[in-house]
C-alpha cells in the first residue's frame, strides 16, 4: 500500500494495520512526512534486509541479473517547456507587455475592455516571463553539465585506450562543448529531475529509469538504482560498484547477466577490475535461433593477453554461458512485472530525483520481505 491517505484508512478498517499502529489514526500528512523525512535511515535498512534472508539460507550471492525499467514521475509530460516553445511564449510575452504598456499611456481609456485591469495583466505577463527565464537558465545548465561530462568521458576513454595500446588513438580528438542548445530540450515544471523516456507498449511519458540487480534463484533484489537517462548503458557501473560494496558476509558476487543495452567496452573492463564475470549481450537476441547453432560446439578459447571483450564474446557462445546468460531474462523481468501489476507500483509519489531514488528503494525493499515470506512458505 503506497497512498498515505489508504494508510490512514486502513488503521481504522484493517486488524493488522491497527496492530502495527499499536491502534494509533496517524494523519495522511503525518505518514507522508514521515516516510520523505527518513528516506536516508530507510535505505539503510536495505542491507539489513539481505543480512536477514542470508542468515534465513534464502539468499545466495553468486549469478545476479541486471535490467532497468521505466516507471512514471509524479509529473504530466503536458507540463514540460522545451527551450524552442520558451523563447516562442517568451518573445510573445514581451510583445503582449509592449502592447499593454501603449494602452496604458492612452489618456481615453474607452479601448480597454470592461473588467480588465492592465497592472494585473502586466503583473502576470512579468511572472510568467520571470518563470520563463528561469526554466531556460536550468536547462541551459542542464546541457552543459550533460556536455561536459560526455566531452570528459570521451577524452578518458581516449586517453586509456592510448595507454593500453602504447599508440595515439587514430581520427579526431573529441571537440568540446559547443554550448549550442536544441530547441527540443526540455524541463517539466512539475518534477523538473523527470525526464521523457520511451515506455513499453510505444509513446512517452515523464519517466525514471528505475534499476535492479536480481539475484538468480531466490530473485531477491540485492542493488538498486534510480536514473534520469533513457539509456541503460552508464547504469552498470554503479549497480557493479553498489554489489561490490556488500558486506562480505553476504557472500561474493561471481557473474553479472545484462542485455545489449548495457554493452560497452569500458563496462565489460569494468567488470573484470571489479572480478566480477560479465556475460551481457553483444546484439539483439534473435528469436528461434536454428538448432545448428544450439548444439554447435564450443568455439576455441582466446588466448591469455585477449581483452575483456574478447573474453565475454567467447564465452556466451559456449554451451555454458548460453546457460547462464538463458537466466537474465526469467530473472529481473518477473520481479519488476509483480512490483508494477500484483503490488501496483507504477508512479512515484515524491518529486525529485533523491526522493525518488529513496521511494524505490523502500519499493525493493517491500518486495524483498514479500519473496522472503513467499520462499518461507514454500
Amino acid at each position: 500500500m503506497f497512498s498515505s491517505r489508504a494508510i490512514e484508512r486502513a488503521t481504522y478498517d484493517s486488524v493488522a494495520f491497527r496492530f502495527i499502529a499499536a491502534n494509533e489514526h496517524p494523519d495522511h500528512d503525518t505518514i507522508a512526512s514521515f516516510r520523505k523525512r527518513f528516506l536516508p535511515q530507510i535505505q539503510a535498512l536495505f542491507v539489513e534486509v539481505l543480512k536477514l534472508a542470508r542468515t534465513m539460507g534464502m539468499l545466495k550471492l553468486g549469478t545476479v541479473a541486471l535490467d532497468g525499467t521505466k516507471i512514471h514521475a509524479n509529473a504530466s509530460r503536458h507540463s514540460a517547456l522545451s527551450y524552442g516553445h520558451a523563447r516562442k511564449l517568451e518573445k510573445q510575452l514581451k510583445r503582449e507587455v509592449q502592447q499593454l504598456l501603449k494602452l496604458a499611456e492612452q489618456a481615453d481609456a474607452a479601448d480597454i475592455p470592461d473588467g480588465m485591469s492592465i497592472p494585473e495583466e502586466l503583473e502576470r505577463r512579468e511572472a510568467r516571463l520571470a518563470a520563463i527565464a528561469e526554466a531556460k537558465r536550468k536547462i541551459e545548465a542542464r546541457v552543459a553539465e550533460r556536455e561536459q561530462a560526455e566531452y570528459q568521458a570521451k577524452l578518458a576513454t581516449r586517453a586509456e585506450r592510448e595507454k593500453r595500446t602504447g599508440k595515439k588513438p587514430g581520427g579526431r580528438p573529441p571537440a568540446p562543448p559547443s554550448g549550442m542548445i536544441g530547441d527540443k530540450e526540455q524541463i517539466n515544471l512539475t518534477d523538473e529531475d523527470s525526464r521523457i523516456m520511451p515506455v513499453a507498449g510505444g509513446g512517452f511519458d515523464q519517466c525514471y529509469n528505475a534499476q535492479a540487480a536480481v539475484a538468480t534463484g531466490s530473485l531477491l533484489i540485492v542493488a538498486n538504482d534510480l536514473t534520469q537517462a533513457a539509456n541503460d548503458k552508464q547504469q552498470l557501473a554503479p549497480l557493479i560498484d553498489q554489489l561490490k560494496a556488500l558486506p562480505k558476509t553476504l557472500g561474493r558476487v561471481k557473474r553479472a547477466l545484462a542485455d545489449s543495452g548495457y554493452l560497452s567496452e569500458a563496462n565489460v573492463e569494468h567488470c573484470a577490475q571489479a572480478k566480477i564475470e560479465p556475460l551481457i549481450a553483444m546484439k539483439r537476441e534473435r528469436h528461434n535461433a536454428r538448432w545448428k547453432e544450439r548444439f554447435a560446439e564450443d568455439p576455441k578459447a582466446p588466448p591469455e593477453s585477449a581483452s575483456p571483450m574478447c573474453k565475454m564474446a567467447h564465452r556466451l557462445k559456449t554451451k555454458r554461458g548460453k546457460k547462464l546468460y538463458a537466466l537474465r531474462k526469467q530473472t529481473p523481468e518477473p520481479v519488476f512485472g509483480v512490483i508494477k501489476s500484483v503490488m501496483g507500483f507504477r508512479q512515484f509519489l515524491l518529486r525529485g530525483l533523491e526522493n525518488a531514488k529513496g521511494e524505490w528503494n523502500l519499493v525493493t525493499m517491500s518486495w524483498n520481505i514479500r519473496r522472503m515470506f513467499a520462499l518461507g512458505s514454500a
